[in-house]
């Protein structure tokens, strides 16, 4: 049977039973994966690389690669792309919506309850899965670095990198970043030297990715001429389709475009807006489904779960458009000789850019004090000494959290 997206034939019930089988792992991990997108890249390595091996460590820093150098929420698109990997284009939908679903269906109903979701447990809750990230994290870029920057050359070509994502402009220091490796990539790594490239079959056709390029394009010119005086179901679609079209980065970089979209035109509240920011980071899963509660929070007299609905496909489709597009040609061209040294390059700065993040914000929002590097630490020494499931080292990181915020004796 081939599957390239919009080809093939009837699928058997093998190919079904594939398919709920991997929709059930996708929505284990939206379940499961707390801490930001950074945190989520290394659950996704965790458990699809390393446990399942569903591709190799240099076919992933690939995804990251192209993910981070696209508009839209990365750790999605990453996973949106594993499914494609996985199983064509039902596997792509299959991960994103086991990966996206929990925590939009979160921060729906937050939106009707959020007045008495409040308070100092909730806050700790909330540092103990920054925490855990810190540990979650870290592990990922220890294992990663044996395989993306077995040489000197590429240390440096991630270091480089690293400095560059750390202080460079938020709004485009990743891409710069990755734009060096690959410049570095060319210029100083010998084609002897750089391992031979798995296949990327994507099962994606030259014409599905022009078609996904148009559409994106289509919808992003409606999305800039549709008024939006009122908050209807068109409105509300163009202008979250708009913040997500023009982020780069994801994760906190799409903030300001959400309050521009939902808070300066009196759809939603201020104290609302950070109310559900604040409730988002409680929760696993992208960043992004916090649209799911800027649709909900939006009093219209219409439809609030139809608003939420119509926010969070919106705001999610630019990026994964883009994704389809750039990895219809990206499977295809990797292969080309004068690229054998670029893409190594690439992904040493991806570690790099990891690394950055890893330092802020993972580290600096988390850690404040000497028990909390203390209790990161214990959960690092869990995940790579221990062999322990990530899960077990977000409760502990919670469970210590919370202990802590209510012995005011424990604070150091």
């Amino acid at each position: 049977m081939k599957d390239e997206i919009g080809i093939g034939t009837p699928p058997s019930s093998q190919f079904w039973r594939t398919r709920l089988n991997d929709l059930r792992i996708f929505l284990r991990l939206g379940c499961t994966s707390f801490g930001g997108p950074i945190a989520h890249l290394g659950y996704f390595r965790a458990e699809l690389v390393e446990r399942r091996g569903w591709c190799s460590e240099e076919t992933y820093a690939e995804l990251i690669a192209v993910a981070q150098s696209l508009p839209g929420p990365a750790s999605s698109q990453v996973v949106f792309s594993l499914g494609l990997l996985r199983g064509g284009w039902l596997g792509g939908l299959s991960a994103w919506m086991g990966f996206t679903l929990p925590s939009a269906l979160l921060m729906t109903c937050f939106a009707f309850a959020e007045q008495s979701l409040r308070g100092k447990t909730g806050n700790a809750v909330v540092h103990g899965l920054q925490l855990s990230a810190v540990a979650v994290v870290a592990q990922a870029i220890l294992v990663m670095r044996k395989n993306l920057t077995p040489d000197w050359q590429r240390v440096v070509i991630a270091l480089i990198a690293g400095v560059i994502a750390l202080i460079g402009p938020p709004s485009f220091s990743t891409l710069l970043a990755i734009a060096v490796g690959a410049l570095c990539g060319a210029a100083f790594l010998r084609g002897d030297s750089v391992a031979w490239l798995p296949p990327l079959d994507l099962r994606i056709s030259h014409r599905a990715g022009m078609m996904a390029a148009l559409v994106y394009l289509v919808l992003l010119i409606a999305s800039a001429i549709i008024p939006k005086t009122t908050p209807g179901v068109l409105e509300v679609g163009s202008a979250f389709y708009l913040s997500g079209a023009l982020v780069f980065g994801g994760g906190h970089v799409v903030l300001p475009l959400l309050e521009h979209a939902a808070v300066s035109r009196g759809w939603v509240t201020q104290p609302s807006f950070l109310g559900g920011y604040g409730f988002a980071q409680a929760i696993p899963g992208p960043l992004f489904t916090f649209a799911a509660f800027l649709g909900a929070a939006i009093q219209s007299g219409g439809s609030r779960v139809a608003l939420a609905i119509d926010a969070l496909i919106a705001i999610f489709l630019p990026g994964l458009l883009a994704m389809v597009a750039a990895l219809s040609f990206w499977s295809r061209i990797r292969q080309s000789r004068s690229l054998q040294t670029v893409i190594p390059g690439i992904n040493a700065s991806v570690l790099g850019v990891l690394a950055a993040a890893f330092l802020r914000p993972v580290c600096s929002t988390a850690v404040h004090s000497a028990l909390d590097l203390l209790v990161a630490v214990v959960g690092l020494v869990l995940l790579t000494i221990g062999k322990v499931r990530p899960w077990m080292v977000v409760l502990g990181a919670v469970l210590a959290s919370v202990l802590a915020s209510n012995l005011f004796w424990l604070r150091i």
